[in-house]
């Protein structure tokens, strides 16, 4: 893909998202008449930018919803929830051709067909007897443009392309000339005129203004007729009327696809938990690429969806059901509203003064390094080794703290504003409460609150849990609120901020919080304790069961709850990430769900370890204490082994034999001991040495190695020796 494309759809998804802030403001406030212009600048901007890359149906579409925009701005009327509906519809249009053309680098093939889906919608949407007399409803018009051809669109004839061309009303004061235009495409077949506005007559017209539409034939292909009429796309109308050369969608690549999915079926049906993981990995993301190839990119989401369900739950059952559901003729769904999950794009926007930052710590640097060069060659004169001793040390301790800035502003760099998927909540929380009956406000605050890009990219699908989870379980209906005595519009406070180097999000309700009792006989069900330890519980206790995996107290499956995969998943996604997930209910007030996260994961403190002569890293924060055990004191439980620590049974895991290492047995009278924390659970790493505590920067492991689990990432040791840098979570999860 090259830099043009890329800067397109940077552009355009920070568009999308600021004509959906501001379509999701004119919800409360429909008279708002700057979110209005807002709206109609972002959708002008990002027709715009279609035509500049060739985008012809992207523009068409956007153009058509431009013109309802004017003719709302024009009137003064507040935009109806219809409208504002099919408006939001058609950005998340663009945002699936956006990713659509992140994945394949060119534009989609069925677009046109959706563009006229589109088209047609917005047109519907403007119902009333007003609007129908509207310009918006003119130039957005419908396809019966197509049934007014002239009789040389007849197959004989061999024409492979229509056009309808609405020149602008000024186009005479511009110095344009609409026919020669028309007359210029190649291979031109036929040509009418009519007028756009059939009321006029010859005496009413306005000779200076061009009121003219312009249908036209011609056998030229219909990429050939777009590129001929590029400088004018957005006022065009381009349509093949003969197939063109196989898509993507054709029947053979339909046939290998399909082959390609049932393979990968094949592959998840292998029995035996041996290189699930792997499977899981290599099968999901082979079917969501073919998905993507045949541009049904809404069952690659779901795919990609179940393939994190399966991971959670170390099971293939939700993976293998979603891919047999693309293999269902018509199986790709419409997709909901809001929930479209981009292409992760590698592309950050930089503030100028953090860039001036790193170019001011470069220069002094550079100071640096010439100032050690020239105490090299001054010891190199015989000089006094003290003077020299001096000078370095001093000459070090500016290299250290120059150091320690340059990676506070690489770090800052690296960060984006929870804002960045906090805007993606509102929408969605609104489709979900209409959809279960439920008036639902939600209120973001703290978006300016930066977090590490890697860690503001992974939020989204642990917070859509909670929020599902808020809506569909923590709110009350309405009926029921206001037997409460509570307000009929619930709320749901996503809040973000920060406290030294975490990242604490906090989403509460005021719902009617969780039925412990409830929890208590769900648990008791599924067998997750007995009867007697349940009664026993604390209500913290109990409510802490919800994480447990495949729990649920929903009595039905549905589109939002029901199949276990929920607060146990938030979990798993949070600690992935370093962070940890706290819950906290009142009876009849509400729910707080808090998500606490570091602020980079670049950043990492740990305590390296010596195993079979290797030394590796265990992130500090995993890391409760050390501690030496008798041999005696380590007992078998079943395959594994444990010991007892003030009264407590600890799992044991030898990190040597884990990593496949052979160690010198001469040495293990005692045994010492990492103990950890890791996925709620406490366990213990026997390893031969302890060593120091670093801060370092990881570096992700890349290329073939990038799949490996377990493994956080690497670092340069002094002494030029990579270190290790192991993920305890995946270790013990």
């Amino acid at each position: 893909m090259n830099e043009f494309v890329e800067q397109f759809l940077l552009e355009s998804r920070e568009l999308v998202a600021q004509a959906t802030d501001d379509l999701m403001a004119l919800e409360d406030r429909p008279a708002d008449k700057e979110r209005l212009d807002g709206v109609f600048r972002a959708f002008h901007t990002l027709k715009g930018a279609a035509g500049i890359v060739e985008f012809a149906a992207m523009s068409r579409t956007l153009h058509a919803a431009e013109d309802i925009l004017s003719a709302l701005r024009a009137s003064r009327q507040p935009i109806s929830s219809n409208v504002l509906g099919e408006c939001l519809a058609c950005l998340d249009l663009t945002s699936r051709w956006l990713d659509a053309m992140q994945a394949s680098g060119e534009t989609p093939s069925a677009a046109d067909r959706d563009a006229d889906d589109m088209i047609a919608r917005l047109v519907g949407a403007m119902t009333t007897d007003e609007d129908d007399k509207s310009p918006a409803r003119t130039a957005a018009a419908r396809d019966d443009w197509l049934d007014r051809l002239p009789a040389a669109a007849s197959p004989s004839s061999g024409a492979l392309t229509a056009i309808r061309y609405v020149p602008d009303p000024d186009a005479f004061f511009r110095g344009e000339d609409p026919l020669s235009i028309i007359a210029s495409l190649p291979q031109l077949l036929a040509v009418e005129l009519a007028l756009t506005d059939q009321t006029l007559t010859p005496e009413t017209i306005d000779t200076f203004n061009c009121s003219l539409e312009i249908l036209a034939l011609t056998k030229a292909p219909t990429a050939e007729v777009q590129s001929a009429l590029r400088s004018i796309a957005e006022r065009t109308d381009i349509r093949p009327l003969a197939p063109s050369a196989a898509s993507p969608d054709s029947d053979d690549d339909l046939a290998q696809a399909t082959s390609l999915l049932e393979a990968q079926i094949a592959l998840l049906r292998v029995d035996g938990a041996d290189g699930l993981s792997g499977r899981l990995e290599s099968a999901g993301r082979t079917a969501a690429n073919a998905l993507l190839y045949l541009g049904r990119s809404g069952l690659a989401a779901a795919v990609e969806q179940a393939m994190t369900t399966s991971r959670s739950q170390r099971n293939a059952a939700s993976l293998i059901a979603a891919i047999e559901q693309a293999l269902t003729p018509e199986a790709e769904p419409p997709p909901a509203p809001g929930t479209a999950v981009p292409v992760a794009s590698r592309a950050l926007r930089v503030d100028m003064d953090r860039i001036d930052a790193l170019v001011k710590l470069t220069g002094e640097l550079i100071v640096v390094k010439n100032a050690i060069g020239h105490a090299a060659k001054r010891i190199a004169g015989d000089e006094d080794p003290a003077a020299i001793a001096s000078i370095l040390r001093d000459q070090h301790a500016l290299f250290d703290r120059l150091a320690n800035e340059l990676q506070g502003a690489v770090l800052r760099i690296r960060v984006l504003p929870l804002r960045t998927v906090f805007r993606r909540f509102p929408r969605l929380v609104r489709e979900i409460a209409g959809n279960v009956g439920k008036s639902i406000r939600l209120i973001t605050e703290g978006e300016a609150t930066e977090a590490d890009a890697t860690i503001v990219d992974a939020l989204f699908e642990p917070l859509l849990h909670v929020l599902r989870n808020a809506v569909d379980h923590g709110i009350e209906t309405p009926e029921q609120r206001a037997s409460a005595g509570k307000p009929a519009m619930g709320t749901i406070v996503l809040h973000g901020r920060r406290e030294a180097d975490t990242v604490r999000i906090e989403i509460e309700d005021d719902g009617g919080g969780i039925d412990v009792d409830r929890v208590r006989a769900v648990a008791a069900a599924h067998g997750l304790a007995s009867e007697q330890a349940l009664a026993a519980m604390t209500e913290a206790e109990a409510v802490e069961l919800i994480f447990a995996p495949g729990f649920s107290t929903a009595a039905t499956v549905s589109d939002l709850s029901g199949r276990g995969v929920g607060m146990d998943s938030v979990r798993a996604a949070v600690e992935r990430l370093g962070g940890t997930v706290t819950l906290r209910s009142r009876a009849g007030t509400g729910t707080t769900v808090t998500l606490s996260l570091p602020f980079s994961l670049m950043m990492t403190r740990v305590m390296t370890v010596e195993v079979a002569g290797q030394a590796f890293g265990l992130p500090l924060d995993t890391v409760l204490e050390t501690t030496i055990v008798a041999r005696d004191m380590i007992v078998p439980i079943g395959s594994g082994r444990a010991f007892v620590l003030r009264d407590r049974t600890i799992p044991l895991v030898d990190l040597a034999d884990t990593l496949g290492l052979a160690r010198d047995a001469s040495s293990r009278e005692a045994a010492k001991v990492v103990v950890v924390s890791a996925a709620g659970q406490i366990g213990g790493l026997e390893v031969d040495r302890l060593g120091e505590r670093l801060d370092v920067m990881l570096k992700p492991m890349e290329g073939l190695l990038g799949c490996m689990t377990s493994v956080a990432g690497t670092t340069l040791l002094g002494d030029g020796r990579i270190l290790v840098v192991l993920d305890v979570q995946e270790m013990f999860g």
